[in-house]
């Protein structure tokens, strides 16, 4: 049964490992059952506070100052979700993401900006409360070898996040990849149809992206993404879509690839874990990772019962 919300984090020293689920989908969802609703309404609304609103620029400004590399590429924004159901049943249910456009830019001013909290307006309703956020939708995987390991990487200490935590490998979906920089006016639905199945395909897409090149894993080698489902860490109310993926080599051989594939710069090891040992290793996940293992065990809890 696909469930929005619900579940959040045990009780932790470490208010950066807090989550919530927004979305649960336990069953997994393939391709086909996962659609996208993409508009310019579900794009991020400027706050009132002009000085606030000014803070994007300033933060922005001096993280460039400090890092030429930075860029500020084009993200598809997190609004909510709608689900459907096709015909009687629950086996046919399917997600739809509601989808706006960000920026990198705005993400660090806003979600990452020390100021976050500000941001937010005080609601239930998860889209009106982070309505000023930018709010880009990252993506993760659960990636299980040939011999039942799931595949951890540990974040390097270049990086500005959680350096030394645990994560699995993702990143986010990339708008310009599909050749998006713009929302696009007078659309008929004939193309509006084309541009929503390929954000959909970007999406799976993507995340294959990130294992490839995070790990070194052929793409050859994995299966078909399957959708388990969206967390959100709580500290800066970062959402994640997650995903399940079958590889079918083992442990050892994607150990090898790794070691000859990865530059060091966002990970320094990669882990091989058996599923009870996963669970020891999520105390030092950030939240929207530690959130992704609880999508995963919903997924394995619910393996021996009906479809979503």
């Amino acid at each position: 049964m696909i469930t929005s919300g619900g579940i959040g984090s045990p009780v932790s020293a470490d208010p950066g490992t807090a989550f919530k689920l927004l979305l649960s989908c336990p069953s997994g969802l393939p391709r086909s059952r996962v659609y996208v609703d993409f508009n310019k309404s579900y794009d991020r609304i400027p706050h009132s506070d002009a000085d606030l609103e000014e803070s994007i620029n300033e933060i922005w400004t001096r993280r460039t100052e400090k890092s030429l590399s930075l860029y500020n590429g084009k993200k598809f924004r997190y609004a909510g979700h709608a689900l459907h159901q096709i015909g009687n049943g629950e086996k046919k249910s399917s997600v739809c993401l509601k989808l706006g456009l960000t920026d990198y830019r705005t993400f660090v001013g806003t979600n990452l900006s020390p100021f976050w909290e500000k941001f937010l307006v005080t609601s239930k309703d998860e889209a009106i409360r982070s309505q000023h956020t930018a709010s880009p939708l990252g993506n993760g995987a659960i990636v299980e070898t040939a011999d039942k390991r799931v595949l951890v990487l540990q974040r390097s200490h270049n990086v500005g996040e959680f350096p030394g935590y645990f994560v699995f490998p993702g990143g986010h979906s990339e708008p310009e990849e599909i050749g998006i920089s713009s929302h696009q006016t007078n659309k008929n639905s004939t193309e509006y149809a084309s541009l929503t199945e390929k954000i959909s395909q970007e999406m799976f897409e993507g995340i294959v992206r990130e294992v490839v090149e995070e790990i070194g894993i052929p793409i050859k080698s994995l299966g078909d993404p399957i959708f388990i489902g969206i967390s959100r860490r709580e500290l800066n109310v970062r959402p994640t879509a997650f995903f399940f993926i079958k590889c079918n080599l083992n442990a050892d051989e994607v150990r090898h690839l790794y070691s000859t594939a990865q530059d060091g710069y966002e990970s320094t090891q990669l882990y091989a874990v058996p599923r009870e040992e996963l669970q020891k290793m999520t105390e030092r996940m950030p939240g929207c990772h530690r959130g992704g293992y609880a999508l995963f065990e919903l997924m394995t809890n619910a393996s021996h019962g009906g479809q979503a």
